[in-house]
């Protein structure tokens, strides 16, 4: 024990206690990449040659994608390297901030898409509709496969989120633009392509603000969404011998990672390791806290952190 503080105090570090790692996506990682760059330059091709503003905006909807695909890949594998005396927790963090830069990138290509639609509704170009329907058709395929490839991993990591829910907007979309080629087809309305354009616009939009709303709470340590903190304070308050509960503090340390540092204050210290391997246990299975840190303290002084802000 160290007297730091003028009493007695104990630090656990659970995150030892549980080598539960966040499953590998390596392997769709890579496939979504090649697909989705393959169909990219295709895509963007055939929507120059067709006329197709609808095309090219899901093309450029796609590159963006593609790009985010790999930086989720680098955060991914960069989240496993092991921490060093410089980087004590590692590059966990990358992965968030790789979320992050993901939502910021789907809003420049939305503005983009938005542009370019309200351009061309007074400049009308013919759209090839046959075009149009098989390409998106094939995109559907590509996407949907793809989204599927992040579906088990989708609620447990931000990062992962982020890659399925651009692959299944995607999909979606790419249905939509078949849907217009069709009707193009049949009643000659060009308008329809840079209004299902706008349309794209929005469903990007709505797929991508809980991601940039997650992510950037989490680059500002805020409590993770799924992260109920006023249970955890009710349930430390309730551990037996403990008094007092302050400086509570919970945040991300990746998107599959959450930290933890309390002070408790006990009356009985003979208590002290139980209490800490039963806390410890319990927020770990009950909260999916990874890496916990108790400080035990007696209350024989006043400490200094008491009164600054919580949670």
């Amino acid at each position: 024990m160290s007297d730091s503080h003028a009493h007695q105090h104990q630090h656990s570090h659970g995150g030892h206690h549980h080598q539960h790692g966040p499953a590998s996506f390596n392997r769709a990682f890579m496939i979504g990449i090649i697909l989705n760059t393959v169909f990219v330059i295709v895509e963007a091709a055939y929507g120059y040659l067709s006329h197709s503003l609808s095309l090219v905006a899901d093309a450029g909807h796609n590159l963006s994608d593609v790009l985010a695909l790999v930086l989720a890949w680098a955060a991914s594998l960069l989240s496993k390297k092991l921490p060093t005396e410089r980087r004590t927790y590692g590059y966990r963090r990358s992965s968030i901030l790789a979320a992050l830069f993901n939502a910021i990138f789907l809003l420049a290509a939305i503005f983009i898409i938005a542009w370019e639609a309200i351009q061309r509704f007074a400049h009308p170009e013919p759209v090839t509709g046959s075009t149009v329907i098989w390409v998106a058709a094939v995109g559907i395929v590509i996407n949907a496969a793809t989204a599927l490839l992040f579906l088990s991993g989708r609620k447990g990591d931000l990062n992962v989120r982020g890659a399925f829910l651009h692959m299944a907007a995607d999909a979606g979309v790419s249905l939509g633009v078949v849907i217009a080629g069709a009707v193009i087809m049949f009643t000659g309305w060009q308008w329809l392509d840079p209004a299902l354009s706008l349309l794209i616009v929005v469903a990007i939009f709505v797929s991508t603000w809980n991601l940039l709303k997650d992510s950037l709470n989490m680059a500002l340590d805020s409590v993770p969404p799924e992260i109920d903190a006023a249970a955890i304070r009710i349930y430390l308050q309730s551990i037996p011998a403990v008094t007092d509960v302050h400086d509570l503090h919970i945040w991300g340390m990746s998107t599959t990672e959450t930290a933890l540092t309390v002070h408790l204050v006990v009356s009985e210290p003979e208590q002290n390791d139980r209490i800490i391997q039963q806390t410890v246990q319990e927020l770990h299975d009950r909260f999916g806290i990874e890496h916990p840190t108790l400080q035990i303290e007696y209350g024989t002084y006043p400490c200094r952190l008491a009164d600054a802000s919580t949670i």
